[in-house]
């Protein structure tokens, strides 16, 4: 049976002039503010104007191909190539088995339930036959853990200038991930208990004892979104004399707006002003510890015959 896996990603604009058209596919046809353009596109310029998402999702691609010696196929849910352009690529290579993995460890059905729904429906519409396996959920795979904690140590040793060792007074590590509607957990989704448990786990491959946890990057929507918020968990480390923070994205494997902007600027101009020097270790990107996670995960999805989301 020939076998391969397909890796789906948000997607994100590779150019500031497409923002507009991007913002359209990010709100379902709903209509797009002047005022979210507006800020929107600021974001992008401030990181170059490209956002180097689509770049890392391709590496990733082949370096899980490599490691497999099966196709990967890579699709975004908001710009090209869209899951339905890949869909077409994937009928025509005549695969039969298809893995599905949402580059996203932590499950929601607001969130990677949407891709595998999106999938489905690209499946239908392209004439694909493959069988797709669902990956819904790896937010405690051993090797993922690794590799995030692999960058949590490189990053103290580096810019602190010592082996890891339990944080000193004055030092925290914060972990966070992409905050969701409140409505998103209505009857019982698992999103932020999974996130809560990859940074502990995190936490403790690190041997990292005295961690937070944070929601960041909330909606510009009237909606109540989850936190605590990286902001506000700043202002009690200012208030509690706390003057150096590891912020680790652990719901992110790569690069993009939400770290390049969220962390790389806003955050760390806000601990700043707070008289915290803010710290955040190297996306997973190219790892290659997260490379065997991926093939793990692929591996086991193969392995099992189930179409349901």
């Amino acid at each position: 049976m020939k076998q391969a896996v397909f890796l789906l990603a948000h997607g994100a604009p590779e150019r500031v002039e497409d923002v507009p058209e991007y913002l359209k596919f990010v709100r379902s046809g709903r209509p797009v503010s002047a005022q979210l353009i507006e800020e929107i596109s600021h974001r992008y310029a401030a990181i170059g104007g490209v956002s180097p998402l689509r770049q890392w999702t391709q590496v990733q691609a082949e370096a899980l191909e490599k490691r497999l010696g099966i196709p990967v196929f890579y699709g975004m849910r908001n710009w090209h190539p869209f899951i339905r352009e890949t869909m077409d690529r994937i009928r025509d290579s005549g695969a039969e088995r298809l893995a599905a993995i949402c580059l996203a460890p932590q499950y929601s059905k607001m969130s990677v339930g949407f891709y595998f729904r999106r999938t489905q429906e690209a499946k239908v519409d392209a004439g694909a036959s493959a069988e797709i396996v669902w990956a819904k959920s790896y937010h405690d795979s051993p090797l993922l853990i690794e590799a995030f904690a692999e960058r949590v140590a490189f990053a103290e040793k580096v810019a602190f200038a010592e082996k890891l060792r339990p944080l000193a007074t004055g030092r925290k590590v914060l972990f966070t991930a992409h905050s969701l509607p409140e409505k998103a957990l209505a009857e019982g989704d698992p999103y932020e208990r999974e996130c809560r448990a990859t940074a502990a786990l995190v936490g403790a491959a690190a041997g990292v004892a005295d961690w937070d946890f944070a929601f960041q990057s909330q909606g510009m929507t009237e909606d109540r979104w989850l936190g605590p918020t990286v902001e506000s968990t700043l202002d009690r480390y200012a208030a509690e004399g706390i003057r150096e923070v590891v912020l680790h994205p652990i719901g992110f494997v790569c690069d993009h707006v939400e770290v390049l902007f969220d962390v790389d600027m806003l955050f760390k101009r806000y601990a700043a002003e707070r008289g915290i020097a803010l710290l955040r270790p190297e996306s997973l990107n190219g790892s290659a510890k997260y490379t065997e996670a991926l093939a793990e995960v692929a591996q086991r999805a193969l392995r099992t015959s189930s179409e349901t989301a």
